[in-house]
Parts: structure tokens; C-alpha cells; sequence
């Protein structure tokens, strides 16, 4: 697989306030200067994908089974959980 062509999917899920201590967001846990990473254009696919695995790192109990649910729903449908939630409510 050329990862140099592939898409790699935010680890945003949709969960986006800061925790004031370490500066890591509660729902992925990216500080603020890895989501400005993640919105550049030159940033790499490897960064990407390496900085994923540092934040399930970071995350661990219940936050990190949460953020790896939630991050498979959005790679699989384009959706993190809380938004499929929230769709569903809308049409219910």
C-alpha cells in the first residue's frame, strides 16, 4: 500500500475541549500544535499515522476504548459516534 496516496482519516471525534492541566484534548488527545499539524497540507502521511499511535498512547480505560470506537465508526462511515448520535436523534 503507497501510504505517500492514502487518505488518513482526523483523529478528531467530535469530543473538542481541552483538558487546562496537560493541553491534550479530552476526546482524541492532541495538544492544540498537533491539530494545526494535522491541518497542514505538507504534513505526511507517516506523521500522521505515527501520531496517531502516540495518542493511544496517551489516552488509556475507558478514554481510549471510546476514542478507538468512535475513530473506527468515522474511518468506516465518515462519522465519529457523537455525530452518528446526533443524526439519528435528528430523524427519530
Amino acid at each position: 500500500m503507497d501510504m505517500s496516496k492514502e487518505n488518513v482519516t482526523s483523529p478528531c471525534i467530535s469530543v473538542c475541549k481541552t483538558d487546562p492541566i496537560s493541553g491534550f484534548c479530552y476526546g482524541c488527545g492532541r495538544s492544540n500544535d498537533e491539530k494545526k499539524t494535522w491541518k497542514d497540507e505538507n504534513t505526511t502521511n507517516e506523521w500522521k499515522l505515527s501520531n496517531i499511535e502516540e495518542l493511544r498512547s496517551r489516552l488509556d480505560g475507558w478514554q481510549l476504548e471510546a476514542f478507538n470506537e468512535s475513530y473506527k465508526s468515522k474511518q468506516d462511515s465518515g462519522l465519529s459516534l457523537i455525530k452518528k448520535k446526533l443524526l439519528e436523534s435528528r430523524n427519530n
